[in-house]
């Protein structure tokens, strides 16, 4: 299956930020993607945390999962489309959370991004808990590429990377790819995006398709983007290197998994739960 890992840069104008997302996803289609990752927050980077609250939508209804999915049908993509605001219960609170669309335009999976951000030294303070509503679920997808073969999505956010049991929940539930659409800050991203990456590919023997946001935002946050495809035995396929917009492609063959899983059993081998 041929994959399409979405880095962006975005900014709190939310249809300058759909024009994006649809510029770079008709990219990806045409050269061939099948899956597209979009990632986390690619509809806004607001200036502040509670400026999200101003573009949630109901779940099933709205702008921003109205043209997700006219995009999926127009182009014949599986979407994970990163992460947007739902409204929550909650006051002034939403969640964020990533749909997947298959390629009729149907939303066929939803995730709530279950751990929320926290972090702070002198020069930077991030608390997601001030406007965000932590989900409760895991949630394993399944996606058909053009051949007909059957792949089984592991759903994360960004977060929740640090998190391995997670992880270890969806490669138990069989679990082929896990996606990270994520928005690591560059402090974080420089210290730990890759080897948390490749750690999780590595550990649950499972391709890892990471979109991150990249670059300097108008909320004076930088990102570190370095968007990437992994392979089920820790090497890397696909990275962008530099800043801004743009698609890493890899192709992921089922033969990969089986071969990685018959030569080093891990999984099998597994004695603790």
């Amino acid at each position: 299956m041929q994959t399409a890992t979405v880095q962006m840069c975005s900014s709190p104008d939310v249809a300058a930020n759909l024009a994006s997302a649809h510029a770079l996803l008709t990219q990806a289609a045409a050269q061939g993607a099948e899956l597209a990752v979009l990632p986390e927050y690619f509809c806004g980077m607001g200036r502040h945390e509670h400026d999200k609250l101003a573009w949630a939508e109901d779940f099933g209804s709205g702008p921003i999962q109205e043209a997700l999915a006219r995009w999926a049908q127009e182009l014949g993509l599986w979407i994970v489309a990163g992460t947007m605001p739902l409204r929550s219960p909650a006051p002034q609170r939403v969640f964020n959370t990533s749909l997947v669309f298959n390629p009729q335009g149907q939303c066929c999976a939803r995730y709530d991004k279950i751990h929320l951000f926290r972090f702070g030294n002198e020069r930077e303070q991030y608390d997601e808990a001030a406007a965000i509503t932590p989900g409760t679920r895991p949630v394993v997808a399944e996606v058909t590429d053009r051949s007909g073969h059957r792949w089984r999505v592991g759903l994360s956010v960004c977060y929740d990377l640090r998190f391995p049991e997670l992880y270890r929940h969806h490669a138990q539930a069989g679990a082929d790819i896990m996606v990270v659409p994520s928005a690591f800050t560059c402090t974080t991203g420089q210290a730990h995006w890759e080897v948390l990456l490749r750690a999780r590919a590595i550990e649950n023997q499972c391709f890892v398709l990471a979109a991150a946001q990249g670059g300097q935002h108008d909320n004076g946050r930088r990102t570190w983007g370095h968007s990437m495809a992994i392979n089920a035995w820790g090497e890397v396929l696909g990275q962008r290197t530099q800043a801004g917009a743009g698609v890493v492609l890899a192709t992921l063959e089922p033969a990969h998994l089986q071969r990685v899983r018959q030569q080093l059993p891990a999984l099998e081998h597994r004695t603790l739960s």
